[in-house]
């Protein structure tokens, strides 16, 4: 089967339950090293959604397909980073991925700024996230998008033969 055309890109939305089988396949297709730490899905897959991964944490992109079809175009995971109060003024990022046929049409930066409005909602004024510093296009998206980098954790992780450093990355979300 082709990969359906690009054609127009909707508003993001929060997720919900029946998206979890879209999302999963969509996380397993867009799998790689240059952005995942985790080893490579295997059958059987876990859910997409769980007591950690829930789906009022995810922001949906949708986009036409093929000039009809609407499909799941990308997401956003948007979480607290810790469950301490001293740190409930911070979201972060930390999942995002773009179908392979929805990328260079804005999916990624539609979600980035559907995240930072979510985020206010919520009442944080930071938002952060890690990206593999051997992700270029990640880091200059995320740079363009008024993120800068704060520490590199250099060689931490050991990924496809070579050490990559992990790179945090954060930006206020206030004037």
């Amino acid at each position: 089967m082709s990969a359906p055309r690009f054609s127009s890109l909707r508003p993001v939305r929060p997720a919900v339950p029946g998206d979890g089988p879209a999302l999963g396949e969509l996380d397993r297709a867009t799998w790689s090293t240059l952005h995942a730490v985790q080893p490579r899905p295997q059958p059987p897959y876990e859910p997409f959604f769980d007591d950690r991964h829930r789906p009022e944490d995810i922001l949906v992109a949708e986009a036409a397909a093929g000039g009809v079809e609407v499909r799941i175009a990308g997401y956003l995971r948007l979480a607290r980073p810790t469950p301490l109060a001293c740190n409930a003024h911070v979201r972060q990022i930390q999942g995002l991925a773009v179908a392979g046929w929805a990328r260079r049409h804005g999916v990624a930066r539609a979600l980035l700024r559907a995240a930072y409005a979510e985020a206010r909602r919520q009442g944080a004024g930071r938002l952060t996230l890690r990206v593999l510093g051997h992700n270029s296009a990640a880091r200059a998206l995320y740079e363009a998008e008024g993120f800068a980098v704060e520490g590199v954790l250099p060689g931490e992780f050991f990924l496809g033969g070579r050490y990559v450093d992990d790179v945090l990355m954060g930006r206020s979300l206030t004037a």
